[in-house]
């Protein structure tokens, strides 16, 4: 990214105005590097520098990558003028960059969300040609079989002509609950192949994407940003070979 002036980077975050930044530098309350910010116009590089306002530190890094447990009720959108979606969950600051949802979980579907302004790493996640897993643990009415193990994994094709990628299916406990996993993200996917499994999904949570794993410690409305190991695992989880 290279060396920007500090009030841009930090007008970036979408916390403040470059008209507040400057009121900030001059009462001495930014810091970069650990050294007190004295003009506007001073350059940094994000990547190689911390930089604090009132000693809380703030991520300028070129974009945003944010962990959430998603609740049941909410909708997978960036806006909705009817009904709440997962950005209203977030603080203002981080709605103002711009954030989207990879992929979509339906309304009553809980668990990983993934959420950034990071438009090619989005787009990369959800193509099926990079084989980025994502796995779900559902509850189904009924119990899992060895037949319906079978027909997952050779790939099925639904009453109105969807072809499915072949797809992960695993037993869990007595056969109520499995573990789904999908190379692709189709409408209401998980629970159209098992209802035509005749297995109806009573409940459906989303653990993992790629190497990215729900956060256990994160109750359903929480969030966190990634680590940065996070954000490297899923960039090369994406990498051409």
């Amino acid at each position: 990214m290279g060396a920007e002036r500090i009030d841009k980077l930090l007008a970036s975050t979408g916390r403040w105005s470059r008209k507040e930044i400057k009121g900030l530098i001059g009462q001495g309350r930014i810091k970069a590097g650990g050294h007190t910010v004295l003009r506007p116009e001073e350059k940094y590089d994000p990547m190689e520098n911390r930089f604090t306002v009132d000693g809380e530190e703030i991520n300028c890094a070129p974009n945003v990558y944010v962990m959430l447990h998603k609740p049941a009720g909410l909708l997978s959108a960036t806006e909705d003028k009817r009904q709440k979606t997962v950005l209203d969950l977030l603080p203002e600051h981080l709605r103002r960059r711009g954030l989207f949802p990879v992929g979509r979980l339906d309304k009553d579907t809980t668990g990983l969300i993934l959420l950034t302004d990071d438009g090619p790493l989005g787009h990369e996640l959800l193509s099926p040609k990079k084989h980025v897993d994502k796995t779900y643990l559902a509850q189904v009415d009924g119990r899992i079989e060895p037949a319906d193990q079978a027909a997952l994994e050779a790939g099925m094709v639904l009453e109105d002509g969807l072809h499915c990628l072949p797809a992960g299916l695993e037993p869990v406990g007595d056969g109520s609950w499995c573990l789904v996993t999908l190379q692709e993200g189709k409408y209401h996917q998980v629970k159209r192949m098992l209802a035509a499994r005749g297995k109806p999904v009573l409940s459906l949570k989303r653990l993992t994407m790629g190497p990215l794993t729900l956060d256990e410690g994160l109750e359903p409305g929480q969030w966190r940003l990634l680590t940065a190991q996070e954000t490297a695992q899923l960039k090369r989880a994406v990498e051409r070979p």
